[in-house]
This record gives C-alpha cells, structure tokens and sequence, in this order.
C-alpha cells in the first residue's frame, strides 16, 4: 500500500491522534493520558501498546508497572504534521458550540 495508507492504520484512530498530541505535550504516563484525556483504561492501554508497536513511542523501562511511555525519533518526527494540522482546523473548523 502507499505511504498515506500505511501511516492510516496507524494514526487513523482518534485516539492515537490525541494520545500523540499529549505526548508532544510533555504527557509521559499512564495516569497522566487518563487523566488529560475522555478514555477508558483498556482503550488506552491498547492504543499505548500500538504506538509503542509502531514505534512512535517507547516504554520506558519496557517492563516495568509504571513506564513511562516517550516520543521516538518516529514519533518527534510528526510535530510538523501535528502544527499544520492544528493550523488547518483552526483555519477551516469552527469551534464546537460556535456559529460560524
């Protein structure tokens, strides 16, 4: 498949956009994700384990309890995409509950 296809499968999905966006944010462990964001503990857990699959984020130790999860030189590498992307929908999306 092309590039955007393959980057789709793994960014595709809501929440990894977001769980993206809190690491970019400094956000680095498991409660902090919860907390910042409206998911439940198993979707979570499950996102976290394909990003760090997909090598945007490292788990930091691997297999300790409380890990913290860190952007990967893959995952820095999508900041730029993330700055446009909120340009875009700045420029073309009105805010919920706004009349534009």
């Amino acid at each position: 498949p092309c590039p955007i296809g393959r980057a789709s499968r793994v960014l595709g999905d809501r929440w990894a956009m977001l769980i993206l966006r809190e690491a970019m944010l400094g956000c680095d462990r498991f409660e902090d994700f919860l907390r910042r964001l409206d998911i439940s503990r198993a979707a979570l857990t499950s996102q976290l384990a394909l990003l760090v699959e997909a090598g945007l984020l490292s788990r930091e130790p691997p297999d300790a309890k409380r890990a913290a999860y860190r952007l990967t030189p893959a995952g820095e590498g999508l900041r730029g995409i993330y700055r446009d992307l909120a340009a875009w929908g700045t420029q073309h999306l009105p805010r919920a509950g706004s009349s534009e």
